[in-house]
């Protein structure tokens, strides 16, 4: 593990940067161009190092090699995310086909930028990145969902209806949120199985039309007016309509 210091009078602006790449040029090339520009470095070359490391939580940023050994950069990734812990991640990587870079993004990466690049490019996409974080930090967090007259209190764990209470279970809440959080959108059955299921492909089973089903019943009877609706060969919106 190397560490490498941002320069005087630049502490404004740095930030610490966490470089996770095998290859000893690349990453003495990364991490002598981010010091010069005032970040702090520290950089290892291996998959299970870079877990230990940003598990520390004191990163602003993670910039990762894809093809790592001990453990590779997307399996990281998944962990990094598994643990709760939210550093932006740039991966880097020579494959730069589309489906590398979605699989890339699905494990938990911010962005994805494919080998060659320029350092121009590297740049502008950490300042996007960390400014996406920034902002993020420092926007309230939001504690309650509402659509019409459907209320849902996300620390409570909490739904109700017109003032009335509505139990769900946990599958059925985190669903509900999902939803809520795209209102007035259709969200797809892929886009749900991915979410609430963590599947990343479609297991053929009519799960998510069974779940929205209890669901529906669940918000809709006794009421007067239909609040989640089937978009047909779409999928779902949570939605006041009328």
């Amino acid at each position: 593990m190397t560490e490498f210091g941002g320069r005087e009078g630049d502490t404004a602006l740095s930030r610490k940067i966490l470089i996770v790449e095998d290859d000893a040029s690349t990453s003495a090339y990364l991490a002598k161009g981010l010091a010069e520009a005032g970040h702090a470095i520290e950089a290892c070359a291996d998959g299970r190092d870079g877990l230990f490391l940003a598990s520390e939580g004191i990163f602003d940023l993670i910039i990762a090699d894809r093809m790592l050994p001990g453990l590779d950069g997307l399996s990281m990734v998944s962990a990094i995310r598994a643990a709760g812990i939210a550093t932006p991640v740039l991966i880097l990587s020579a494959l730069a086909a589309v489906d590398d870079r979605v699989d890339g993004l699905k494990a938990g990466a911010d962005d994805y930028l494919c080998k060659p690049f320029s350092f121009a490019e590297l740049s502008a996409r950490i300042e996007a990145l960390v400014r996406r974080s920034d902002r993020a930090a420092t926007e309230p967090q939001k504690t309650k969902l509402s659509v019409g007259d459907l209320e849902i209190d996300l620390l409570a764990r909490a739904v109700s209806r017109a003032g009335r209470s509505i139990p769900l279970g946990a599958r059925e809440f985190n669903l509900l949120e999902f939803l809520a959080r795209h209102a007035g959108q259709v969200v797809t059955r892929t886009m749900m199985l991915e979410k609430i299921w963590n599947y990343h492909f479609d297991p053929g089973s009519n799960v998510v039309d069974v779940h929205i089903g209890r669901l529906r019943r669940k918000l809709e009877d006794g009421f007067p007016t239909p609040i989640l609706h089937t978009v047909r060969g779409a999928g779902y919106r949570l939605a006041v309509e009328g």
